[in-house]
């Protein structure tokens, strides 16, 4: 009987979820949107002894075409967070990726660069059909993170990295920990978000005029309905996710 409470208003949540998606989500994304980016993970971190904080995120899990691309990053001066925050009114911007436009990543990309040492990984599309996309996606975040290590040195100090979702990198000699979320709530992961989204519209903006058929200028790999009928009257191109279930199909139905 002491679970009756508990369970009553979760049953509820649960049925409004099943009755009505749509509004859940809103109320979902609603709240999401009220969480601010801050430095107070990277604080607290620093309290704990770590006196580099690195965060990493990933771009272009998901499309069905071009590469996966990551990104670490750390600030470069960590003691002076406050003075950071109080000299650059910028850094407010410094914030899940896909909460900006374009214009305002773009922006913000070279202000990362001046404030932040940076690294950044890519897998492309061939290593995601080979080793499949969440591996290549840790591979990539491995090699942002070796990237990072050519720009500055944390080997003799306490540091400790931060993953946007809910996994681990595993095979990893650094202390870690996954934050769900990430990229909404700490600076530093948000700065990665940020470097890995441009860094790979750039790619696709190349990818654009190689393959100008696709459309990746306006959807950079996604499954929308502008790219699904350019595989319907094409076919996959060199650059097309040929282990991804919808080009997978149109491969099949060519042979």
């Amino acid at each position: 009987m002491r679970y009756v409470y508990f369970l009553k208003p979760l049953a509820r949540f649960l049925l409004r979820a099943l009755l009505f998606p749509k509004t859940i989500l809103k109320k979902y994304n609603r709240f999401m949107e009220k969480i601010i980016s801050t430095f107070d993970l990277e604080k607290a971190l620093a309290v704990d002894g770590f006196e580099f904080v690195i965060g990493i995120d990933e771009a272009g899990r998901g499309p069905l075409a071009g590469p996966v691309v990551a990104s670490a990053a750390c600030l470069k001066n960590p003691q002076e967070i406050d003075a950071l925050i109080e000299k650059h009114a910028e850094l407010a911007l410094v914030k899940d990726s896909k909460k900006l436009s374009e214009k305002q990543r773009e922006k913000m990309f070279d202000f990362i660069q001046e404030h932040f040492f940076v690294g950044v990984g890519i897998c492309n599309h061939e290593t995601i059909d080979r080793i499949n996309i969440l591996e290549a996606t840790f591979l990539a975040m491995k090699s942002a993170l070796s990237d990072l290590r050519k720009k500055i040195n944390y080997q003799d100090k306490q540091h400790i990295v931060v993953v946007d979702g809910n996994k681990e990198i595993p095979n990893l000699s650094y202390s870690q920990k996954a934050i769900v979320g990430g990229d909404g709530v700490s600076k530093t992961i948000s700065a990665a978000s940020i470097i890995a989204k441009v860094t790979r519209d750039r790619i696709m903006l190349e990818m654009d005029k190689r393959y100008p058929a696709y459309g990746f200028l306006k959807h950079k790999g996604y499954g929308t309905k502008i790219h699904m009928e350019a595989l319907l009257a094409h076919g996959p191109c060199e650059i097309h996710r040929k282990s991804f279930a919808p080009v997978t199909r149109l491969v099949k139905k060519q042979k």
